[in-house]
Formats: structure tokens, sequence, C-alpha cells
């Protein structure tokens, strides 16, 4: 079923991942932190929380449109769960299949958000976060 969602008509999953706001917000301590700003001007900034070799949580910032904001939903969706090794392979086309209606002329908003990701992966990796070491970090 679609629905309206500013004079246009959107999937149920656009609807709900463009109106999620419950990522929204800084992870402190986060395992791994990525940020890219898209030609458009939009900045997103992904924060990751891995223990065991698995993405726990992903959270964000976003200073952009709405567009932006259901790619960093539906990403988050997509990896939550899954091994770091695995979230390699999420594409940008995963996050516009998924989402069904974004606008063909905002593609570069799911290719700015696994931009974003990818760069907190390569952080998570340089970083030599183990989570057995989590425990035992002093706060």
């Amino acid at each position: 079923m679609d629905t309206h969602l500013s004079g246009q008509v959107h999937s149920e999953h656009y609807i709900d991942m463009a109106s999620r706001t419950n990522r929204l917000g800084i992870l402190e301590h986060p395992d791994g932190y990525g940020k890219r700003i898209g030609d458009c001007g939009d900045v997103i900034e992904v924060y990751l929380s891995v223990l065991g070799g698995h993405i726990q949580m992903v959270s964000f910032q976003i200073q952009g449109c709405l567009n932006t904001n259901a790619c960093a939903n539906t990403l988050a969706l997509l990896v939550e769960g899954r091994s770091v090794a695995d979230s390699w392979q999420v594409t940008p086309d995963d996050l516009i299949d998924y989402l069904e209606t974004l606008p063909a002329d905002h593609t570069h908003c799911a290719e700015l958000v696994v931009g974003a990701f990818y760069l907190a992966l390569s952080n998570y990796s340089a970083s030599g976060n183990d989570s057995w070491q989590k425990p035992y970090r002093q706060g």
C-alpha cells in the first residue's frame, strides 16, 4: 500500500524509515565512526556499537533532507545484528530497493549514507576494537 508524504506517493517502507527518529543521536565511545558531506550539502555522521564482531547498534546525526534520514534508518535496519565482515556487502542499491520509492534524483542520499557507514567500518577495523576488551576498558 502506498501513502502520501510531501505531495508524493511513497511505499510504507519509505514512510516508516523517513519518519523514524529513534536512532538520531551521538553514541558516546563508539566502536566506529564515519562522516561524509554530500555534494548536495547534506552531512551524515554514523556511529557504530560492535560486540563479538557483530553490529549491535547504529546511530547517526544528520543535517539534511528526509531522504537521507530514510536511507540512514534503512541502513541501520539492514546491518544491525549482522557481522562486520558481512556488513561490507551492503550497497546503496540495497537501501534503494528496500525503500522502493526513493526519488530517482535522490539516490545520492543512499550513496552518502553507505559511504559514511563504510568509513565507520574502516574506523572500527583500524582502531583494533576487539569485543573481548570492552569489559576491561576504563570509562
